[in-house]
């Protein structure tokens, strides 16, 4: 199962799954050795994972989370560590110590990079390796809020690198750097800059074109897919801290015969010292098993079976013809001043997609701080097929409380689906509870 109580702490701050809080307190700071920061954890918790109503038997263990975060400054961070669950009882006989499928495959051990990164956002070239969680392509007609380790027995290290030279800028991706799945690229050219010189505004008129394939063969066996889309982006709109821009675009499924997509839509960004705030609002029109956004959250577990079928993976699945409206929401707030994930007292990431036959698709997350930033509470949840046979829901929620320098209790739950040999889904539930220590101050 995938810990959402593993943080990534990255630069100059300690960033935990629930962003901001209240009150103006500095940022946790870490050992400084010769100008780079540390900073060493561990957490200890109890762990019970839970079948359905339907019947098994409950898993218990010992959960350890070792975590070593290097910060080397704007340009370089490292975060390593992976829980370690110690079976406590229930498996049967069989069972070993250690959980099995946490460590049963190479990419697993994947799991031990929480986060690589090197560059900074001014340099040319970038990279970060790690998990992938609500990560979208560019533009996210194709990759859109996803999730490499959504599938609780699958733990990749995802990687992303971006490279920019005079009017072209590049981003192409890896869900497993060990394992032979999903990987693609979105090349864009700034018009403004190839057809005048380098414009005052970067990236005022951009056309861009994405490739993603999937080869399907880890994290269980799959059809393998590839999906291409072109995109057109222009700024009409330039105020101090905001932007409103309209956008377009095609995509398909190349040799899919007949699979094809479009999109128009309109997008505002908004920035200021205590708000970062980026709204998108498409019309989506859907023909022969494409869409947009076929890369999503749910991905990883659509793949083996997608929603609302009795077990056919999403690349064979059928998929109605007709229009959707799709929109997103993703705001951070302070109350002081944003200061990375940890200075946040409010942080939501919210899409929905409503199509014309019926169906609804919403998920999203929130993440708050209270007392002090202390106290940091997050929820999020996955609701896709609504009003359709075979609805997918997927909730969980975690309590973090730091209640003296170095000590903090943590709480989280939720629910789970498991991918069984075939490919079908088991339904599961999970509980945790524990204390963690580590150096911050």
């Amino acid at each position: 199962m995938t810990s959402t109580l593993l943080v990534l702490v990255l630069l100059s701050q300690v960033e935990q799954p629930a962003p901001s809080s209240a009150g103006a307190v500095p940022p946790l700071a870490a050992s400084t050795v010769g100008g780079w920061r540390y900073l060493t954890r561990l957490e200890a918790s109890g762990l019970a994972l839970l079948p359905s109503s339907g019947g098994g038997e409950a898993k218990r263990y010992a959960q350890l989370t070792p975590m070593l975060v290097v910060d080397g400054g704007e340009a370089f961070g490292l975060n390593l560590g992976a829980p370690v669950r110690l079976r406590l009882g229930g498996g049967g006989s069989s069972a070993g110590l250690v959980r099995r499928e946490d460590w049963d495959s190479l990419s697993d051990w994947g799991q031990v990079v929480h986060a690589l990164k090197i560059g900074s956002d001014t340099s040319p070239v970038g990279l970060w390796v790690g998990a992938l969680e609500g990560y979208s392509l560019l533009s996210g007609h194709l990759v859109r809020r996803y999730t490499n380790r959504a599938n609780p027995d699958y733990h990749p290290a995802g990687a992303s690198l971006t490279g920019a030279l005079g009017p072209f800028y590049v981003e192409a991706f890896a869900s497993d750097v060990l394992g032979a799945r999903l990987a693609g690229a979105q090349a864009e050219v700034d018009l403004q800059h190839l057809f005048a010189g380098p414009p005052r505004q970067k990236g005022r008129y951009t056309l861009g074109l994405s490739a993603v394939h999937d080869w399907g063969q880890a994290g269980g066996v799959a059809p393998p897919v590839m999906l291409a889309h072109l995109d057109g982006t222009a700024v009409v709109v330039v105020r101090p801290g905001f932007e409103l821009h309209v956008l377009g675009g095609w995509g398909g499924r190349p040799g899919g015969g007949g699979a094809w997509g479009a999109v128009a839509g309109v997008g505002a960004d908004a920035l200021s010292p205590t708000l970062d705030m980026k709204l998108r609002l498409e019309v989506r029109r859907q023909h022969g098993g494409f869409r947009q956004g076929y890369f999503g959250p749910d991905y990883e577990l659509g793949r083996l079976s997608a929603v609302g079928t009795s077990g056919l993976p999403q690349a064979q699945a059928p998929f109605p013809d007709g229009f959707s409206t799709y929109a997103e929401a993703v705001v951070a707030w302070d109350g002081v001043r944003l200061g990375g994930l940890l200075q946040r007292h409010l942080s939501l990431s919210l899409g929905a997609e409503v199509f014309g036959w019926g169906r609804v698709d919403v998920d999203g997350r929130l993440a708050t701080q209270f007392a002090n930033r202390n106290l940091e509470v997050a929820l999020s949840g996955l609701a896709l097929g609504l009003g359709q046979p075979g609805a997918r829901h997927l909730y969980s929620g975690q309590v973090r409380w730091r209640f003296g320098h170095k000590l903090y209790a943590l709480a989280e739950g939720g629910t789970l689906l498991y991918p069984n040999a075939d490919g079908a889904l088991r339904p599961g539930a999970y509980a945790s509870l524990g204390l963690g220590v580590d150096n911050a101050r």
